[in-house]
């Protein structure tokens, strides 16, 4: 049996496409590519007026929700027949699988990405971190907020305790601050490089 390949590459445009239903042209991404996490695919359209997403609803069994992504020119999306203008760069979510979805498109070469799956992913724990790095020095208050929302998810993130331990030092209570970054370390000694990126902790790093 040959091994699965690490890693694969593939051009869009060199992804075979198959007409139909109706006026859509498929390009099958995931069959193409082999993911199984997720589902996506994409469609082009040669000329305005064809189909880039087909009328339909979610089966309830499977309940996905789906996301859209206008990756190239413009589309014209219905959902539960309200009509949404979608030049390229827009995202269209529909979480609710029971939302009927259509979308044309609005000029020549419009492509239109597609992705799908069950709502049970667990996002990474530095997504909330990323996020609370923009705060931690102009809203501490935000920050710890966006923190504690993810340590809700991830209460052992060695990443998350580290910016607990940055809002702690910033405020003043140096021995919280102590006790963030002991258990981020505890947790994944090489988490003492992030630590090492903020002024304000590598002092109580050189204490120990």
């Amino acid at each position: 049996m040959t091994a699965p390949e690490r890693f694969t590459v593939a051009h869009l445009d060199d992804i075979e496409p198959f007409p139909g239903p109706g006026t859509l042209v498929w390009h099958p991404v995931r069959a193409r590519l082999g993911i199984r996490a997720f589902g996506t695919n994409a469609y082009t359209a040669t000329e305005a007026g064809q189909d880039v997403v087909e009328p339909h609803i979610e089966s309830a069994a499977l309940a996905h929700e789906e996301l859209y992504f206008v990756a190239r020119g413009r589309a014209t999306f219905r959902l539960d027949g309200e009509e949404i203008d979608a030049p390229a760069g827009t995202y269209v979510f529909v979480r609710d699988h029971s939302v009927h979805r259509h979308a044309v498109a609005a000029e020549a070469g419009t492509t239109v990405l597609s992705f799908g799956g069950p709502a049970t992913f667990t996002p990474s724990a530095w997504e909330w971190w990323f996020r609370a790095d923009a705060y931690v020095d102009s809203d501490p208050e935000r920050a710890r907020e966006i923190v504690e929302e993810g340590l809700a998810v991830h209460p052992d993130s060695p990443g998350l305790h580290i910016y607990v331990a940055k809002l702690e030092a910033r405020a003043g209570r140096p021995d919280g601050a102590r006790a963030a970054l002991r258990r981020a370390l505890d947790r994944q000694p090489e988490a003492v490089e992030l630590a090492r990126e903020d002024e304000h902790l590598v002092a109580l790093l050189e204490e120990g």
